[in-house]
């Protein structure tokens, strides 16, 4: 296979995959942004050296010349990126008049590069976000490029000797051509390397989220004088004479130059460009070309008072129904459950507060002669003197019909419930209702209660009132053991706490 076709093979299958090599290399900030692209140019090129009549129009016997470009940019910050750039075009110039020092002749001369190649690495920077920020000319980017490479040219120069009339032709690259940075065999010619550094400015335009147009210009110095086989006033055609050395005379190094419209490919997923100068990071990726990592970061919101008491006022829960903290007859059931409210005092009642007369249920029992399937929920109190955990006398006869009671129906469990005023320190009155429990639990199993493992104890001290504590009575109905007769399967009460002061 021919160098030509290879590198051609090997150029397209890089543009194949570079897509998709996008696709996974992100900017590695607060935020995912892509970062890669595809530069296309088409446009003019201008020739700067010794046979050139004019800077910005063309000599005699010349034509418009043209070329056009490849580069594949990667965005390393909003500012600075590279780019590996490649160019293939031709060149042309000529001069009237060019008077050779050595022989004193004078010559009508011009030249032809026909299908130069470039290849180059250069670095960019952003000079609108440099100088003006990111809040200006968002949409245009301002790029000055500046890199170095390689170029490979073959020229062919005709001439003709005013004095003498003679005419002729002249190729670079000959056997005896001065091969300063080594060849290339092209088309059936012989190409010169020679290194070149290219400097240029560049303007973009951002059209959508995935296309951006611009205009550059690119001026490439080459490391010769012999681009156009002329090295000032040392040249004499006819006689070949310092063309082929390294003489340097009075000529600077050729240069050429482009004038192009550039279209760019932004790669990677998600595209999206910013709207008035707003983003949203959840929206897509941001190109790093356009976008500065940090304005995808939302602005941290401080809220005044006025917006705090505001947010506070929204988000505040709806009042609780004080019917859930209060007691009102004592029974043990909250008013807001309470189905009978003002049950006499020392009441034995339902899970709904409903009074119930324990002596027929407990007869009922005893008469069927078999345990329900299911426990009626009965609720009482144990009340205790000031700081004594001994029962009254009382609550003695409640506890021995619950004795009997629960004998009869083995599918039932008791739940004892210290509690206390609020006349001591916590700790001590976590102790005292403690005491309290264990001196009703001690009485339950010396009344004949037939399996004590069926008593479940729970004490709180002063933490579930059913009463203020600022009253005589309220403080006897908070010095209590409630007890609570419920199914085997619920071990522990599930009513709320008592009234709260």
């Amino acid at each position: 296979m021919k160098k030509k076709n290879l590198y051609i093979a090997i150029a397209c299958l890089s543009l194949l995959s570079l897509d998709s090599i996008a696709q996974n290399r992100t900017y590695d900030g607060p935020n995912k942004m892509n970062t890669w692209s595809i530069t296309g140019y088409g446009g003019i090129t201008k020739f700067f050296g010794d046979l050139k009549e004019y800077d910005f129009k063309l000599g005699q016997d010349e034509k418009l010349t043209g070329g056009w470009g490849l580069s594949i940019n990667k965005q390393l910050s909003p500012i600075f990126g590279v780019q590996l750039t490649g160019f293939n075009g031709q060149l042309q110039g000529s001069k009237m008049g060019h008077k050779s020092s050595i022989t004193g002749d004078t010559y009508n001369a011009n030249f032809n590069s026909p299908s130069f190649i470039q290849l180059t690495l250069d670095g960019t920077m952003n000079l609108n976000r440099l100088l003006l920020g990111h809040n200006k000319m968002r949409h245009w980017k301002i790029d000055a490029h500046l890199g170095g490479g390689i170029m490979y040219y073959h020229t062919d120069l005709n001439y003709t000797n005013v004095n003498t009339g003679v005419s002729g032709s002249l190729s670079s690259n000959t056997e005896g051509s001065s091969k300063t940075a080594g060849t290339w065999d092209r088309n059936g010619s012989t190409y010169t390397r020679e290194w070149v550094v290219p400097a240029g400015l560049a303007v973009h335009y951002e059209l959508s989220p995935r296309f951006d147009l611009g205009v550059d210009f690119t001026y490439s110095y080459v490391n010769t004088e012999k681009l156009d086989l002329t090295v000032g006033g040392l040249s004499d055609y006819q006689s070949q004479a310092g063309i082929w050395t390294f003489a340097k005379g009075d000529s600077k190094n050729d240069g050429w130059g482009m004038a192009s419209i550039a279209l760019t490919y932004k790669l990677g997923k998600n595209p999206v460009k910013s709207k008035n100068g707003v983003y949203d990071a959840g929206s897509g990726r941001y190109h790093l070309r356009w976008a500065d990592p940090k304005s995808l970061i939302p602005v941290p919101y401080n809220p005044t008072m006025n917006d705090a008491d505001s947010i506070a006022k929204v988000n505040m829960p709806k009042p609780v129904d004080p019917r859930l903290y209060t007691d009102s007859d004592g029974d043990g059931v909250a008013d807001l459950f309470d189905k009978e409210a003002n049950t006499p005092m020392g009441s034995i009642v339902s899970g709904g507060g409903v009074a119930l007369d324990i002596d027929k249920i407990i007869r009922d029992a005893i008469k069927n002669n078999l345990p329900k399937d299911e426990c009626e929920a009965l609720f009482s109190n144990v009340e205790f003197d000031t700081d004594k955990a001994i029962i009254r006398n009382a609550s003695k006869e409640t506890l021995s019909k619950v004795v009997e009671l629960l004998n009869m129906r083995v599918n039932c469990r008791i739940v004892l419930v210290g509690h206390t005023d609020a006349r001591a320190s916590d700790s001590y009155n976590v102790a005292l209702s403690r005491r309290r429990v264990d001196a009703a639990k001690r009485f339950l199993i010396r009344a004949g209660l037939q399996d004590p493992s069926r008593i479940i104890a729970e004490y709180y001290g002063e933490l579930r009132p059913i009463a203020e504590n600022t009253t005589v009575e309220g403080l006897q109905s908070n010095r209590r053991v409630e007890i609570k007769i419920l199914p085997m399967n619920s071990i522990r009460s599930t009513y709320p706490a008592g009234f709260q002061k």
